[in-house]
């Protein structure tokens, strides 16, 4: 299921280049160490991880597609701002998807599989306070757990791929809202599957997976630089 100490930016002999270099670059920009604007180099970065320059190449065509880069032909390629629409649509996709998930999979709970997502709980309690990576990992690896548990891998795969704008404000809600409410809001979504209650199970995850429509105006307000447009995207 992964654990917080995913979340590391060093490239490793076991793994596929391409994928990690992607997924370094990707949670740099989520966790805001690579900031809007920034003018990211092929040559830069494979010399920063000893890698040739075709998989960091590869790498910043995907995160273009994923709309974390622009690539402006013989002038670089930059770090975007956060586009609200494009959070909106991820959440949507989102409840869309995880809705039907925690409805089919209280239809049937695994034992294994509330025992994991108790052990997640547990462990965002204890990091609530602390690491906003480490917290992130954890309730990425919450709903995760939930997909898996259904079988719904393809399903899974497409909230991943529409996920990554909708990360970025998260990662910013860590510091303006207690997480405290997320978690009991994960508290309510497990009691619900393991009460074998599907309507309540999916009403809950749609409550928590709302969450975000009413802390996104602040946080764009409050930090406008690293938004597109902010004001008139939330206004309409």
């Amino acid at each position: 299921m992964g654990d917080p100490g995913d979340y590391n930016w060093a490239i490793t002999q076991e793994q596929a280049i391409g994928p990690q270099i992607h997924r370094i670059i990707r949670e740099r920009i989520v966790c805001a160490d690579l900031l809007p604007g920034t003018r990211l180099s092929e040559a830069d970065l494979a010399r920063q991880y000893d890698l040739s320059r075709q998989p960091v190449r590869e790498a910043f065509i995907k995160l273009a597609d994923e709309g974390l880069l622009e690539i402006r032909p013989q002038r670089g390629t930059y770090v975007r701002k956060i586009s609200v629409p494009a959070v909106l649509d991820a959440r949507f996709v989102r409840e869309a998807i995880e809705a039907d998930i925690a409805r089919f999979v209280a239809t049937s709970p695994d034992p294994a599989m509330i025992a994991r997502l108790h052990e997640l709980i547990k462990l965002q309690r204890e990091v609530a306070h602390g690491e906003a990576r480490w917290f992130l990992a954890l309730d990425h690896d919450f709903h995760r757990c939930l997909a898996e548990a259904a079988g719904k891998t393809y399903a899974w795969k497409i909230v991943e791929d529409v996920r990554a704008q909708l990360d970025r404000v998260r990662y910013l809600s860590y510091f303006q809202f207690s997480m405290d409410d997320i978690i009991e809001q994960h508290v309510s979504i497990v009691s619900a599957i393991e009460s074998r209650n599907p309507d309540a199970a999916s009403a809950a995850m749609r409550q928590h997976l709302r969450e975000i429509l009413h802390t996104l105006p602040d946080i764009a307000r409050s930090r406008s630089e690293l938004f597109d447009n902010a004001d008139s995207a939330l206004s309409t």
